[in-house]
């Protein structure tokens, strides 16, 4: 029997450049945080994982990659027992408040995510086949992505104007779409939402839908409208939207808006461990579920999930946050494995700024992606951009991701609400 033994766990912090993107918690600060995974073989090959770059997640996964030296690659329930004895009964708060009450469990399933991938990155690799061979075998070839469009500021304060300048209003947000669709092909539109009034960012979308008929269209307003509010909105988008992502907050509001709504609700705040799954799909509180590997524990609770979704009829796609390549190519590789991939997922990649840790990043084209043939995920890591976005996080000074925090400094009278409108 082939082992594949780890003799390293090496983990990276980095920091690269995020424009001034608001939401309904705040606004983005200048660096994006994130930690690449390394576990490496006696023979040289290197697995790859990326995840979440706040300091306490940090600190827990430095714990736990100091446990799995030793350890054989291609046993996945080792790696899970090795972390979760190492992090111990450790329960990070959501500071970023995307998932709800924080717990031990959930804690976990975030830590472990990138050795996940990581590992089975390097199986992939020793066996010669892309990651999704090992996850059963691709159903597509090609994995489609939306354009995700963001209110935002011209630039962060005191700096110049970003390339992709200032989207405060309907025209703003179409030549934000319009700009992303010829760079990308992009054939589904997002809109990150919660930020304007309700009636603001419906007129932001039937602009959308004036410009761009043949695309369909998302809301998501994390929350931010209580469901009288979410009830209002959705029967003004209905025939409009494809669907109104995690307009209020908890399963019990959602199931009372998706009673009357003509659309599905989709959602990643709601239902985000399997043990959410009975109430919200017994009561139909969501019709799309946005699965996302870095918090429900890897890439094969993401395969579980979908077929769970799949039994209950609920749709799936895919949940992206501020990324580099490495786990934007693992969504691919996940994404061409599932049957029921019933929308194009989410990806912050246009916001990067072509800045990435991998040597050849994968590309998007006509709005999808190629899943690679090369062994494991089909990236390589970058030396000596690791090396300088590394620095990035050095300097920069930022070790909590807090967009509350830094709406302040521009707006002192700031206050995260949920819901707010």
């Amino acid at each position: 029997m082939t082992i594949l033994s780890i003799v390293e766990a090496v983990v990276t912090p980095v920091a690269f450049p995020d424009p001034p993107l608001l939401n309904s918690a705040g606004v983005h600060q200048p660096w994006a945080l994130r930690t690449i995974v390394e576990l490496r073989t006696g023979d040289g090959l290197i697995g790859l994982g990326e995840t979440y770059g706040d300091a306490p997640h940090l600190a827990l996964v430095r714990r736990a990659a100091d446990a799995l030296v030793g350890l054989d690659a291609f046993d996945l329930a080792a790696v899970r027992r090795a972390v979760s004895l190492a992090i111990g009964y450790a329960d990070l708060p959501d500071r970023h408040g995307l998932i709800g009450p924080s717990s031990a469990t959930k804690t976990l399933l975030k830590v472990l995510s990138p050795f996940e991938v990581a590992a089975i990155d390097l199986q992939a690799r020793a066996v010669e086949r892309p990651v999704c061979d090992v996850l059963g075998g691709r159903v597509r070839e090609r994995v489609p992505f939306s354009a995700y469009l963001f209110y935002k500021w011209a630039g962060h304060p005191g700096a110049e104007p970003d390339e992709w300048g200032a989207a405060l209003d309907p025209d703003g947000l179409v030549a934000q779409a319009d700009t992303m669709i010829k760079k990308y092909g992009f054939r589904s539109i997002k809109v990150k939402g919660g930020v304007l009034p309700p009636d603001a960012e419906v007129d932001a979308i039937l602009a959308l839908r004036q410009a761009f008929p043949e695309h369909p269209l998302r809301l998501d307003p994390n929350c931010a409208w209580s469901v009288a509010t979410s009830r209002r909105v959705a029967e003004r988008m209905s025939g409009i939207l494809e669907y109104l992502e995690d307009p209020t907050p908890g399963i019990p509001g959602m199931a009372e808006v998706a009673a009357s709504a003509q659309m599905p609700l989709a959602t990643n705040m709601c239902v985000v461990e399997f043990a959410d799954i009975p109430e919200a799909f017994a009561r139909g509180a969501v019709g799309v579920v946005l699965a996302d590997h870095h918090y429900w524990g890897g890439l094969r609770a993401c395969a579980d999930l979908a077929r769970i979704c799949h039994t209950w009829g609920v749709g799936v796609s895919m949940h992206s946050n501020s990324h580099l390549g490495i786990s934007l190519a693992a969504m691919t590789h996940l994404g061409s494995t599932l049957p029921n991939l019933t929308y194009a997922a989410d990806t912050h990649t246009p916001w990067q700024g072509c800045v990435d840790v991998v040597t050849a990043p994968l590309s998007i084209v006509d709005g999808e992606v190629t899943v690679p043939d090369g062994p494991g995920l089909g990236v390589e890591l970058d030396r000596d951009a690791l090396a300088r976005l590394h620095e990035n996080y050095v300097r920069c000074g930022i070790r909590e991701r807090d967009d509350t925090a830094y709406m302040r400094t521009v707006h002192p009278d700031f206050v995260k609400r949920r819901p707010r409108w």
